[in-house]
């Protein structure tokens, strides 16, 4: 009995030392937030490389991916890095495999407009016949050719009448933007929007700077009744600064009531600096309410496939009996911005928070 006891203890011991070797091996060199959990995926790796696109669109990288489905069709918006800039391009697809690409679907604005270095990242909402679109502009970018955007980030908008355009700029409708001394004073990017008893929701990228140099990013809610309207934006965001995430897909599990937000993680290393190391999941049953300790990752680059280096932006779509996600990455160890092509993987439904 006492040689069953000790190898127990011993077992246990063993447990929790691996388990606390884990947690320091994942600490980030600057104490950032981290996430212990981990959520089951299987990863299917690229999908859709870059440099494949109508008119050199997407000649240097294809990224943040956005999917939705019309119609028996997926229309997947994403990041073309080409010849003039980082553009929103479209793609479609039966089977989210298979991708047939359409080129450009908004244009850099004039000198002068918020969008003049970059028109991209939107994120789609259907209200009645109308398909709204919520996009990234910016006045500032990297030289060429790369042409990477760079932050102040402002939400802006476009409409159309079908999921593939043609897409209208509102240059007259400014949802919202970047407020000095606020936690989105260096970055308003749109996120994913969810209606909820008939008001709308957009959960938004939203980054300042914490200290000279020093980035912090979360995520904020901005609110309205009209998609055609103004947005108001909560004082304060749903995590702290630490937690260092961007970008929102949300997916509502109904056998459990549980809202999941998949966002993109920014992790830091002494050989990379900051990049986009993972995609996190948080979890809540209010939407106005998440706490920074329910959240788990996703993928990385221990789980993925083929993409070892940065992972980008999650866009989650609900398939079946499986949630599927689209993300951004380069096979390989390529840590940087560009070269990226679009990668699938799928989750398990029901979708239930982790719990080891």
């Amino acid at each position: 009995m006492r040689k069953i006891f000790i190898g127990c203890l011993l077992l246990w011991a063993g447990h929790l030392s691996a388990q606390e070797n884990s947690r320091v091996a994942s600490r980030y060199m600057d104490g950032r937030s981290q996430a212990v959990l981990r959520m089951e995926i299987e990863d299917e790796g690229l999908v859709m490389p870059c440099a494949t696109g109508p008119d050199s669109c997407d000649t240097y990288e294809a990224r943040e991916a956005v999917v939705v489905e019309y119609d028996g069709t997926y229309y997947l918006h994403y990041d073309g890095a080409g010849k003039t800039g980082w553009l929103s391009c479209l793609a479609t697809s039966k089977d989210l495999r298979h991708w047939e690409k359409h080129g450009l679907q908004l244009t850099l604005g004039t000198e002068g407009q918020p969008d003049s270095r970059s028109a991209s990242s939107p994120w789609l909402v259907q209200d009645g016949n109308k398909w709204h679109m919520f996009y990234v502009g910016t006045q500032f970018c990297t030289p060429v050719p790369d042409r990477i955007p760079s932050t102040p980030y402002v939400t802006l908008k476009a409409e159309a009448d079908h999921p593939a355009g043609p897409w209208r700029k509102r240059y007259d409708i400014i949802p919202f933007s970047n407020e000095a001394g606020t936690y989105y004073s260096d970055t308003a990017s749109p996120g994913d929007v969810v209606e909820q008893d008939g008001e709308f929701r957009m959960f938004f990228g939203a980054a300042a700077f914490t200290a000279p140099g020093k980035l912090g990013r979360t995520v904020g809610i901005a609110r309205t009744k009209d998609l055609n309207g103004s947005w108001r934006v909560d004082p304060q965001p749903i995590f702290p600064s630490d937690e260092q995430c961007e970008n929102t897909s949300l997916y509502y599990e109904k056998s459990n009531g549980t809202w999941f937000l998949f966002t993109n993680h920014i992790g830091i290393d002494p050989a990379h600096g900051e990049y986009t190391d993972a995609v996190w999941v948080y979890w809540t049953k209010d939407l106005d309410n998440w706490n920074k300790e329910n959240k788990a990752v996703v993928i990385d680059r221990d789980n993925a496939k083929e993409v070892k280096g940065a992972i980008g932006m999650p866009s989650v779509i609900r398939v079946g009996d499986r949630l599927a996600m689209l993300y951004d990455g380069d096979p390989g160890e390529n840590f940087g911005h560009m070269g990226r092509g679009i990668c699938l993987a799928w989750l398990k439904l029901p979708l239930v928070p982790p719990t080891e």
